[in-house]
């Protein structure tokens, strides 16, 4: 009844998320509130949903500093000679704006926090999607499977998890998988230039020179001159930068028929020209970009910043402290260097403030979904009906078996869940048939690049607000390709005698 339940709760969710009928918010807290009657278990809701608000909190706390501490590093310029750099690859062509989102998104992801990684990349990225008319949907997609490839990395959560679980060393599971995972990362990469060569041939390539579309692009659309000089109707790619980047350019919609933007979730910003501005000029949908001469850049505080961000990543890496301890005291002491004058700090805090409030609400209504498949035993019974459903003759393949689990089980549990819960109950039916912990262990990091799209992952909230993507749009246009990304990552893996 339990294995019923739980699976009925996860279809009632994503058909309502992706047909629009509720919010994510209304979603995540009223459906599993109603299973958990459903269940006979309503008196418990209350515990299951305080027991699974105090298990995020730390999630949420580390979100909420994460995006004032980065989004300040934005707003002071940090990261504006990266996004010149994309810039100049990019320049008007939309097969290179695909790939570059998939490159930059890659090499953010290093750090090993997505929330940062979107932040980041859709802060760069976003003003030049809106200005050249391409699929907003696009840029989700492939900055979240690129994401979820580097989510591997043995600081960024599922491989520690998987070695702490069955006792291994992260670098044994990690390592020996480096050449699938090289070859997962290919695959994004290849899926973002024929991603790209669609958006080429559905807008067309743009012939504008490369330091006008960077200037452009940094002032983003729908924010300053340049871009109010764009808000005509025009919706033919030969009238130029300035017919597509109208309010009724084709932006709105994806290649795939999907709307590309329309969220409700307002980016983050402030009215001064820094990241996510609340402008009304232009197309209005108050997302100013990167001005390059915002009032908020401390270029002589450059190195500071660049010094003090090395310094965090390197302490969260090395877990010298609780991360969400770090963010704080790095989000602290960020506001107090750039912006000593305490108005000058409550603008910084106000203009963040929409995207920090959308994403810890969505966290902690999650909790309440994890609450409770969690504290009635769904999680459980549907984990135990899956492995008892494993065919006695693949004993031997337990490994494949796993990579195979993984895609379903990350997308609809937490990774605590899977892999403190799951993958040992894998790892040991594997061991009964002479297959290693190791070959388990690694098959289990298969689903990493679907998993960074599941309504489970807070990080995923940031990237779909300040895109201004439907979390609906997103998951039916990105699904598909992360679950070939994670099926390349398989088969190569085999393919090398890894698992």
């Amino acid at each position: 009844m339990l294995t019923f339940l739980g699976f009925a709760m996860i279809a009632t969710f994503l058909v309502l998320i992706m047909l629009k009928k509720m919010s994510p918010i209304a979603a995540l807290v009223l459906i599993p509130a109603l299973f958990c009657v459903f269940a006979g278990k309503g008196a418990h809701l209350g515990d299951y949903v305080i027991d699974g608000v105090g298990k995020l909190a730390p999630t949420a706390a580390m979100l909420m500093f994460a995006i004032v501490y980065f989004g300040v590093m934005i707003d002071v310029g940090l990261f504006d000679p990266i996004v010149r750099g994309i810039l100049r690859f990019c320049k008007a062509d939309p097969m290179r704006i695909v790939v570059g989102t998939a490159v930059l998104a890659a090499i953010v992801s290093l750090d090993g926090d997505g929330s940062t990684t979107f932040m980041i990349t859709v802060s760069a990225m976003y003003p030049l999607y809106k200005r050249l008319g391409l699929s907003l949907v696009v840029m989700t997609g492939v900055a979240a499977t690129a994401n979820g490839v580097m989510n591997t990395l043995p600081w960024g959560g599922p491989t520690a998890r998987a070695a702490t679980a069955l006792k291994l060393d992260a670098a044994d599971v990690f390592v020996p998988m480096i050449p699938a995972l090289a070859a997962g990362l290919l695959c994004v990469f290849v899926l973002a230039y024929v991603l790209g060569i669609r958006e080429r041939r559905r807008v067309g390539s743009l012939v504008v020179p490369g330091e006008r579309i960077e200037q452009e692009t940094l002032v983003a659309a729908g924010g300053g001159a340049v871009a109010g000089a764009g808000s005509g109707s025009g919706t033919g790619v030969g009238a130029g930068v300035e017919a597509v980047a109208g309010s009724g350019s084709v932006s709105d919609f994806g290649p795939d028929g999907a709307v590309g933007e329309g969220g409700k979730a307002p980016a983050p910003g402030a009215a001064d020209g820094s990241v996510g501005g609340g402008s009304e000029g232009g197309d209005g949908d108050g997302f100013q970009g990167l001005d390059p001469h915002r009032a908020t850049l401390r270029p002589r505080l450059y190195w500071f910043n660049a010094g003090l961000t090395v310094a965090l990543l390197t302490a969260m890496i090395m877990e010298l402290l609780p991360i969400p301890v770090l963010f704080l005291l790095g989000a602290a002491l960020a506001l107090t260097v750039n912006f000593p004058h305490m108005p000058d700090q409550r603008a910084r805090i106000a203009a963040h403030a929409d995207n920090v409030l959308n994403v810890a609400g969505m966290v902690f209504a999650a909790a309440v979904f994890t609450g409770v498949l969690t504290g009635t035993g769904m999680v459980k019974h549907m984990a135990d009906w899956l492995v008892g459903a494993i065919p006695e003759g693949m004993g031997p393949h337990m490994a494949l078996v796993t990579g195979l689990l993984s895609l379903p089980l990350t997308y609809f549990m937490s990774n605590d869940g899977f892999y403190f819960g799951v993958l040992p109950v894998l790892a040991e039916a594997g061991a009964a048939h002479g297959v290693s912990p190791l070959e388990i262990a690694r098959a289990s990091l298969v689903g990493q690049p679907l998993h960074m799209s599941s309504p489970l992952v807070p990080a995923v909230y940031v990237l779909v607000g300040m895109a201004k993507v439907e979390f609906g749009d997103h998951t039916r246009f990105t699904v598909k390709w992360a679950v070939l990304t994670s099926l390349v990552v398989l088969a190569a893996a085999m393919l090398f005698g890894i698992i």
